[in-house]
């Protein structure tokens, strides 16, 4: 009688023991995202970014998130290197970072000079991506031998525009990278101003790219320089010009050999982490037993102090 007992402990411990682990695994991973979803602080309305540079009016059905919780996410959540250019990400106001499906507008600034914009109406948009996609194509050597994915410029996803009279540039391109099934939208948009330009990059899956194309004319109204910073106050005797214009804005000319391979290199993780929605990063770190579960950061006004230097 012992001894059978002892079978159907044995039994029992065989057959649920293994899964009663997986799922507590499971509801932990659940509970975490829960955690982090709650632990972001947004904000709406008039915001001031970096130190008087810019001013966004958040569009109507976005949240902002501030350049700290936004470097924490870019670098802890999804994987990549620290940017100190990041001035805030906008989010759809009923999704968080860890969203499956979602997009996000990172927004950061670059003092690369002032723009001259005189080649904007000459320029051939088709022979421009030609460029760009054997530009893209020679880097993928590179890309391998630093462990990642090869890419691929599929074409414009939406043709570039300029709009002369307000010095704002936006495009968009469809990317595909290694083996992903799915293609992924990358959405660009540039603000001209006297010594540089803000940036606001849409991160995305294809699929989304109607919802990003309806909203851009609200982020395009939505970003502008403060006085002072603005394209109409450069000064020829003592400001920079820029060394390339705007195809070569576009084109990533400049950028081609630290930035355009660098670009690819920061954000294929961020690009691939939102397009096969986020919270695969939870499901990976469960599924391998050999690694520990991850630690719960919160950030929130109340305790930023307490994220590592350089978020």
């Amino acid at each position: 009688m012992k001894t059978n007992l002892l079978r159907v402990i044995g039994l029992w411990l065989l057959l649920f023991l293994p899964f009663q682990i997986w799922a507590q695994g499971i509801d932990s991973a659940a509970f975490q995202h829960e955690q982090i979803k709650e632990s972001f602080t947004y904000q709406t309305g008039k915001i001031t970014l970096g130190d008087g540079l810019a001013i966004l009016q958040v569009p109507k059905g976005y949240k902002f998130l501030d350049a700290a919780q936004s470097q924490y996410v870019i670098n802890q959540l999804w994987g990549n290197p620290p940017d100190s250019s990041t001035l805030g990400m906008l989010f759809p106001e009923k999704d968080t970072p860890l969203t499956e499906n979602s997009y996000a507008v990172h927004i950061s600034y670059s003092e690369e000079g002032y723009i001259e914009d005189d080649d904007a109406k000459d320029l051939d948009y088709a022979n421009l991506l030609k460029g760009m996609q054997q530009d893209t194509r020679d880097l993928n050597s590179e890309r391998v031998l630093a462990g990642y994915p090869v890419v691929e410029l599929i074409g414009w996803a939406s043709k570039p525009f300029y709009d002369a009279s307000q010095h704002k540039l936006h495009w968009a391109k469809e990317i595909k990278f290694g083996d992903e099934e799915a293609n992924t939208l990358n959405y660009n948009v540039r603000v001209l101003g006297r010594k540089g330009y803000l940036l606001l990059n849409v991160i995305a899956p294809m699929q989304v790219l109607p919802v990003v194309k309806q909203s851009i004319p609200d982020m395009l109204r939505a970003i502008n320089f403060t006085e002072g910073n603005q394209y109409n106050n450069f000064n020829p005797d003592i400001d920079e010009v820029a060394k390339y214009g705007i195809g070569g804005l576009i084109a990533g000319k400049v950028l081609a050999k630290a930035g355009f391979f660098a670009f690819i290199l920061k954000f294929w993780k961020v690009l691939a982490a939102v397009a096969m929605g986020a919270f695969y990063y939870f499901k990976q770190k469960f599924k391998n037993k050999k690694e520990a579960v991850p630690a719960l950061v919160v950030v929130n006004q109340a305790n930023l102090e307490s994220v590592p230097p350089g978020l």
